[in-house]
C-alpha cells in the first residue's frame, strides 16, 4: 500500500475519468480517535451543467454547491436526508463544477478498522454507502471545501494497484429524478 499523496494533476480530469481513478486510493483522515485510512472501492461521477443528476445541473451555483466550483481536488461534503454527510472530491479545472461521490471505502488497516468500529459499531458493513462512510471516518460539514493536494489532516494517497477488469461499471443509485441520467453508467465498483 502507498502512502504516496495524490498531487494536483491526478484530479484535473473530468469527473467520469476521475471516478475510476479514485478506485483503490485511499483517503485519510485525522479524527478525534486517530487517523483513519480507508481504501475506496466504489465511486459515481456527476459531470456538472449538463448532468441532470448533478447538483449543478443548468449551472445551478449556490452556498452548497459553490465547493463544486473550485478547483480539482477540493472537499464537497453535503448533508442529505436531514441525518448523512456525503463525501465528493470535485474534478477538473476551476468554474467546472464536476465532482465524484465516493461511496464505499475499505478500512485499510487494523488500527482504522478500530476506529470504524469504534463510530460506526461491531458490524461488516463499516463503510459501505456514502453516509456510512462519513460516519466511520468522521467526516463533517467541517471538512466541506479543503484543498485535499495540501491539507494535513484530510487528504488521499495512491493506496493499492487496481487492475483495469475489476472496475464494474453501473448506474448510480438514488437519483430517480434525473430522467435519462439515472441510467447512465457513471458509478464504478471494485469487484
Amino acid at each position: 500500500m502507498q502512502e504516496k499523496r495524490l498531487e494536483r494533476e491526478f484530479f484535473l480530469v473530468d469527473a467520469l475519468e476521475l471516478a475510476r481513478r479514485l478506485i483503490g486510493k485511499m483517503l485519510v483522515h485525522d479524527t478525534p480517535y486517530g487517523t483513519v485510512r480507508g481504501i475506496i472501492t466504489e465511486t459515481e461521477a456527476y459531470m456538472g451543467v449538463e448532468d441532470k443528476g448533478s447538483h449543478t445541473y443548468g449551472g445551478r451555483r449556490t452556498k452548497r454547491t459553490e465547493p463544486m466550483f473550485h478547483i480539482g481536488g477540493t472537499s464537497y461534503v453535503y448533508f442529505i436526508y436531514g441525518m448523512y454527510n456525503c463525501v465528493n472530491v470535485t474534478a477538473g479545472p476551476m468554474e467546472v463544477p464536476m465532482a465524484v461521490l465516493i461511496r464505499m471505502v475499505e478500512p485499510a488497516d487494523e488500527e482504522s478498522r478500530g476506529i470504524m468500529e469504534k463510530l460506526r459499531g461491531k458490524n461488516s458493513h463499516l463503510a459501505d454507502g456514502p453516509g456510512k462512510l462519513c460516519i466511520a471516518m468522521h467526516i463533517t460539514k467541517e471538512d466541506n471545501n479543503l484543498d485535499l493536494v495540501t491539507h494535513e489532516h484530510f487528504y488521499l494517497t495512491e493506496g493499492i494497484e487496481v487492475e483495469e477488469s475489476r472496475i464494474q461499471a453501473g448506474k448510480r443509485i438514488g437519483i430517480d429524478y434525473a430522467e435519462e441520467a439515472a441510467d447512465y453508467l457513471w458509478r464504478f465498483t471494485l469487484r
